[in-house]
This record gives structure tokens, sequence and C-alpha cells, in this order.
């Protein structure tokens, strides 16, 4: 994999993109009619012990449980430890450390998947949490050409009488339940584009908190002004977390009805880890919800992939998966070249989709900062192992809470090879901040 810490702030020219997809089409004059449709949706706060299928007890997952068994679930995939790093890393291909700004914000010289999908010919919809950028021409700019969003120029309700924005202009919506909004919008643009290939993302609003009755739960109350208090009731989490997975088996019904089903790929998985308040039964153990720590409990998320007659029913994949490797992997399902410019920290791994050995990575490197700056906290993994910036090292199958580090006098020579090897990549990156991003204030996007 080419790592390249230099950033380049322009958008690649569409004539590239477009050159590259006419060079395809010729090659292949099917492949305009052949190209998947794509759907990702990024649930809010919902951690890898939430997943029935993934040894979750606490929780009912039927949808999410039933994909897992058609397709290909992933044991370790790693996003950043809260809200807008993980978006920017998704959605940009690229570590934190080379282009996040601040919380709540996305540089405007950045390229997204949906930027380059749309300029390939794809129908782009963003439908769920923004929180991005308050301006409502940032969706389009960033490479939707439609949405139905919370937190996009205001942070009213999200759950009751949800304040959302519909292309740009807020709409009323008293007495409906937010989430239920936002999946109408995702089922009526399939059902508008299943003619052409589409690509539908979907950063859910839920499970984050205030955790709060949904319309399933016995005292839902559509005129109710939402939670007192930031965080609500916990005994709410359950039923939004079985509403989540309704909401998805409302998005599965829709593609078949609209005749797609067999030609969309779906990936599931989540930003970060549960919050802190939840206490989540996996495989026999307790798992406290570790949000915005950089241990397991904040950073391992489900991801669960499903693309009909192409991934193997009940695959298990664990192969290491990066959230800055989902952009070069849509873009591979896609058939879309990626311009040598954005210079990707991102791998695809559509070959594992497939049951293949693809190229998986042998390491993860994350850098976080919930405000950005100059530094952050970093460290590098493997599987089993993670070393910190700060010469922490962990052997994380055995110590998954970071509690007890591990001294290099009492390295096995296998441990030691590996310290080294996660060394190197830490020293990789020590100058990878850009100046640019290290001097980054809030108010320069207010």
């Amino acid at each position: 994999m080419k790592r390249c810490v230099s950033v380049l702030f322009f958008r690649p020219s569409v004539a590239l993109v477009v050159a590259a997809l006419l060079i395809n089409l010729s090659a292949n004059p099917t492949w305009a009619e052949t190209r998947p449709n794509i759907v990702l949706i990024m649930a809010d706060d919902l951690g890898y012990e939430c997943i029935g299928a993934n040894g979750g007890e606490s929780y009912r997952t039927p949808v999410l449980d039933r994909l897992a068994a058609e397709g290909v679930r992933f044991e370790h995939c790693y996003s950043q430890p809260l809200c807008t790093p993980s978006r920017v890393k998704l959605m940009t291909g690229m570590y934190n450390v080379r282009n996040y700004t601040v919380f709540g914000h996305l540089e405007e010289s950045q390229v997204t998947f949906a930027n380059l999908l749309r300029d390939a010919g794809y129908a782009t919809c963003i439908v769920g949490k923004w929180q991005l950028g308050k301006d409502a021409r940032l969706p389009r700019h960033f490479g939707f050409d439609e949405h139905c969003l919370w937190q996009l120029l205001r942070r009213p309700s999200r759950y009751p009488t949800p304040g959302l924005e519909v292309n740009g202009k807020p709409v009323d919506y008293t007495g409906r339940y937010g989430p239920d909004v936002v999946a109408d919008y995702a089922c009526d643009f399939i059902e508008r584009h299943r003619d052409r290939p589409f690509l539908l993302y979907y950063p859910m609003i839920l499970t984050h908190c205030p955790f709060e009755p949904t319309p399933d739960s016995a005292d839902w109350d559509p005129m109710s002004p939402g939670s007192p208090t930031y965080k609500g009731n916990t005994r709410y989490f359950g039923d939004m977390v079985s509403y989540m997975d309704k909401i998805v088996g409302r998005l599965l019904d829709q593609l078949e009805s609209s005749g797609v089903r067999e030609n969309t790929l779906i990936m599931f998985t989540g930003d970060n880890g549960t919050d802190k308040p939840v206490v989540s039964r996996m495989n026999g153990h307790d798992v406290v919800g570790g949000k915005g720590q950089t241990t397991d409990a904040g950073t391992r998320v489900p991801l669960i992939v499903h693309w009909p007659g192409r991934t193997p029913s009940g695959m298990v994949c664990r192969d290491l998966v990066d959230f800055s490797d989902f952009l070069p992997t849509l873009c591979a399902a896609a058939g879309v070249d990626i311009p040598e410019q954005l210079s990707l920290d991102g791998r695809s791994f559509l070959p594992q989709l497939f049951g293949e050995p693809g190229n998986p990575r042998k390491w993860i490197y994350v850098w976080y900062a919930r405000n950005g700056g100059s530094t952050g906290r970093e460290f590098a993994r493997t599987q089993r192992y993670k070393l910190y910036r700060s010469g922490e090292f962990f052997d994380v199958q055995r110590d998954v809470l970071e509690q007890l580090p591990l001294a290099a006098s009492n390295d096995t020579e296998k441990r030691a090879e590996t310290r080294r090897k996660l060394q190197a990549v830490l020293d990789e990156y020590v100058d990878a901040r850009p100046e640019r991003f290290a001097h980054w204030k809030r108010d320069q996007q207010e």
C-alpha cells in the first residue's frame, strides 16, 4: 500500500474521473448497466458488542443477524473514538492526522466517496446525521445530490418532532419520529432511482443519546419534548437498538420491492463505541461502553456486508479493516478509478467480500484529537497488539481494558518483532500533521 503523508488541497478535475469512466465503458459496454447500487449504513454510538451475530446478548438484532448469516461479518473493523473524526475518515479515505480539523467540521478542500461516485454517474443521497459544518450547500459540495439531515443548520430534537433539513430547507415534522422521517426519505430515494446506479449513505441518528422511548416503546409519546437530560435513561437503549435494526429491515424491504436488491451492495457499521453509561453483555462478559476512548470499547465496531450472489453466506473475516478503507472499497465495487492526486491511506477490502485473500492490512494506525490541533493520541495495532506513541504496549487479546502495559524486557522474540514493526508505523507518521491543520481554528468555520 502506498502511504503518503502529503496533502493536496484541491478537488481533482471531474474530467479525470470521467475519462477513466469512459475507458471502463469502452472496455465493457454493459458496465454502466451492471454497476451495483451501494447502501452504506452507519449506526451512531453502537459498538461491536451490541450485535447478536457478534456474540451480543443484551439486545434483539434479528435483521442484522440474518444479514450476517447471508453475507460477511468482520471481527476487526476499527473506527475513530468519536463521531466527527470517524465521519471524516470514512468519507475521505485519509487518516485524521492528515485532514481532520475540529469537531463538527469537514474542511471544504476534501474529496469524499460521494464526490467520486457522483462524478462517475451515480445518483447520490445522504440521510440521517450530518455534523460536518453548518452550511446548507455543504452536502451537495461533498457529493450528495439529495439530503434529509439532522444537525446540518441547527441542533434541535433528533427524535420526537425532529428538526431536520431537506435539501437545505427546514421542514416541520411535528409529532413525527426523526429516524422514521429520514428512513422514509431513504426509501423514497431508492424507489425513485431504481433504474440507475445509486449511492445511499445513511449515517443513522440512532442509537445516540438522549436515551428515549421509540415508537415501539410502551410509553412512546409523539408530542414529547424529548428527554430533559442529555443522556436520558439507559433502560431505553435496548429499545433504540431494536428500532435501529428494524429500520435496517425497512431499507432491505424497500430494495426488494423496488426490484434492486440483487444488485445492491449493503454495508453496515457503527461510527464508534457505545456510550459510556451503557453496559452490555457479550459472550458471557459485561462490556462497558467506551465512546471517546481509544480502547477496543471505543473503536471496535460492527461491520456486516451483503451483496446477493457475490458475498459467501455466513463468512467471518478476521482481517483488519480501518475506516479509511471504505472509500477505496466503494470505488472498487463501483468500478470508479481514484485520482492519484488524492494519495489515500485506505486500501480496498473488496476481494475479501468475495471470499478471496485480497491485500489485507498488517496494521491499523489511528491519530485522534477531538478538537484538532497539532498533537493527538496515536497508536498502531494488529488484531492482538497495540503500541501507543507514548511507548505503552498492550496485548489487547488478554488485556482489552489496556490496564497492564507490557515491558519490552519481557518480550518474546515474536512479540518484540511486532513491537518494532508497530514502532516503525508510528515513526512513519511522526511529522504527518500538516501545518495547515495543526493551527486550524474553529472560528474559521463560523
